[in-house]
């Protein structure tokens, strides 16, 4: 039986920062892998290929802000069509997903981590059975670090088949693209596709049974998407639940496109709601039902999340759990931090985190990126803060990108001018946001970016003009 230092289970982005981290300490490493590639969802399903397909949009459109038709599509690209186009788009994004999952095997060489394909579960605290497709071992290590990441939930009650009613590890196999969709769900996952798909001159109705969509994010920055998302054609459905997704026939323009049957959605009010296609993405549920986890002593919630501490230990000392298996954010960001921590923690080496400024990147179109505290959340704990903002087609830059949503907004402390939060919509919002996170780290005021030399033109000019927005409306220049 070989024996490691650490085994880590899945090599996502925290299972790949984990083992990166340990080996770099001298530790032996193992990962496990039960898929034949390495990347684990990020790369694979999720985070990589959703924005390599988003850039393609892109791409195709001339990254326009305003949603194009299908035709002007079809025209600037004759290649791409409804018939086949989806296959076309994601064709271009293979190239990159190739690509990272080469330089996640070569760090993993170049850090002599062994890598072992097929299925892990627990067969004591400290041994796990590797279950392959041909052959089985049994690992021992002295640490274990779970990092399975999570699979889209999919009720039984819903008739999936991922060809009209699908998740969204289903949706990037499309070899189509759909005249007509509804997504359910108006979370990250459900708001980014929605805005993708109404770009490629899709008929979008996107159901939220909350008040707006991604009520975690400052409401101004969420009201601004929510118009751009109309504007583009999206029809929303705000604080509605659907209770029901069944088949009809369907009408005879319809079949003349090749569509077989209309999916149909019943909303708790009693309205009915037809597409082609139906896209179902509320939540996710931690691929954690084959890990055995009872062997080890382990649990998992309703949701197959497992609990941990704040340096990442499970109920058992000596296995931790990463990314998005513990639950929110469920960021690929966060989860690489958290691999890294969680790896220095269990071998006795301090290293800093920085975990109260995280900063959040929504790749719809537009884009949204944030960094620390929102309006609704410093009211409710009675913080007196300024709002200052600045417009993107207010600097050079924003005219010469064509930009005329774009909006970076800052919060500040009333009295001592603290930088409290940065909320940015529109071009490189999650690029930008990182001048914010950085001055928040460093107590920076609002006098820094009234005082500091920005290049010309650029979108991180933005940070000065809301400062002086922001400090005028105290009374003071």
């Amino acid at each position: 039986m070989r024996k490691f230092d650490l085994c880590v289970i899945g090599s996502g982005p925290a299972g790949q920062k984990a083992a990166i981290q340990a080996a770099k300490l001298g530790r032996s490493v193992a990962v496990v892998e039960m898929r034949e590639v390495l990347g684990g969802v990020a790369i694979n399903t999720g985070t990589i290929p959703s924005k390599a397909l988003r850039e393609a949009i892109l791409d195709f459109g001339g990254r326009t802000t305003v949603a194009p038709s299908l035709a002007d599509f079809a025209a600037a690209k004759p290649a791409l069509n409804r018939a086949g186009g989806f296959t076309g788009l994601m064709e271009a994004c293979h190239r990159v997903i190739r690509k990272e999952i080469d330089l996640v095997r070569e760090h993993f060489a170049s850090n002599g981590i062994t890598v072992l394909n097929g299925k892990g579960q627990f067969k004591n605290d400290h041994q796990v059975d590797v279950v392959g497709v041909h052959a089985s071992e049994t690992i021992e290590a002295d640490h274990i670090l779970v990092a399975v990441g999570t699979v889209p939930t999919t009720p039984e009650t819903i008739p999936f088949d991922g060809v009209q009613i699908f998740s969204s590890d289903d949706l990037l196999k499309l070899g189509s693209i759909p005249r007509s969709i509804i997504v359910v769900g108006g979370g990250v996952i459900g708001t980014e596709y929605a805005s993708m798909l109404a770009a490629l001159g899709v008929r979008v109705t996107l159901i939220e049974g909350r008040p707006r969509l991604l009520d975690f994010v400052d409401a101004e920055i969420t009201e601004a998407l929510q118009y751009h998302l109309r504007q583009s054609g999206v029809t929303l459905r705000l604080g509605e639940k659907v209770v029901k997704i069944d088949r009809r026939a369907t009408t005879d323009a319809a079949r003349r496109e090749g569509v077989k049957s209309m999916i149909e959605a019943t909303l708790e009010s009693g309205k009915t709601l037809t597409a082609d296609t139906l896209l179902y993405a509320v939540g996710r549920q931690g691929s954690t039902d084959s890990l055995n986890l009872a062997a080890a002593g382990l649990s998992a919630d309703n949701r197959g999340r497992i609990t941990v501490n704040k340096e990442f230990q499970t109920n058992v000392a000596h296995i931790y759990a990463a990314g998005d298996v513990i639950g929110f954010p469920a960021l690929a960001s966060t989860s690489m931090e958290q691999g890294r921590v969680a790896a220095c923690h269990m071998f006795g080496v301090k290293c800093e985190n920085y975990d109260s400024l995280l900063p959040y990147g929504i790749y719809s179109i537009p884009e949204i990126s944030m960094v620390g505290w929102t309006e609704e959340k410093l009211t409710a704990d009675s913080i007196p803060y300024e709002a200052g903002i600045a417009l993107y087609k207010e600097t050079a830059r924003g005219q010469l990108l064509g930009d005329e949503i774009g909006m970076l907004k800052m919060l500040f402390h009333q009295e001592t001018r603290a930088l409290l939060g940065v909320h940015i919509i529109g071009t490189n919002a999650t690029e930008l946001v990182h001048i914010g996170q950085c001055a928040m780290a460093f107590k920076a005021t609002a006098e820094y970016f009234i005082n500091t030399v920005f290049n010309y033109p650029t979108l991180a000019e933005c940070y000065k003009i809301a400062s002086l927005n922001g400090v005028n409306k105290l009374g003071n220049v």
